[in-house]
């Protein structure tokens, strides 16, 4: 948990706002006292259970988000070897047993 006070939030919002949507939990403090807390949010009532389970996996920092964004495509990974490569290789060392 992360302790701002109201001016520094007022100063660095967007990075306590990441920080909560990250899973941590921010305490807002005025003169030393707790006023509020930033949260990520919760899953509405009426999401799919699977989505209510994660936000709640979130809520208690067992689960953050994913770093990347979800659209964005999986690099393409190129063969080390061929097939051809590989069926010779496994066949000389079976044939080595």
């Amino acid at each position: 948990m992360e302790r701002v006070g109201i001016k520094t939030l007022k100063n660095r919002l967007s990075e306590y706002v990441r920080a909560a949507a990250a899973g941590r939990t921010v305490l807002v403090t005025d003169r030393g006292r707790v006023v509020a807390e930033l949260i990520a949010p919760r899953a509405s009532p009426d999401a799919p259970h699977d989505e209510q389970k994660l936000g709640e996996l979130m809520q208690l920092g067992l689960l953050s988000p994913a770093k990347e964004e979800p659209w964005q495509p999986v690099p393409s990974r190129r063969p080390t070897t061929t097939l051809d490569e590989l069926l010779r290789d496994l066949d000389d060392s079976r044939a080595s047993r």
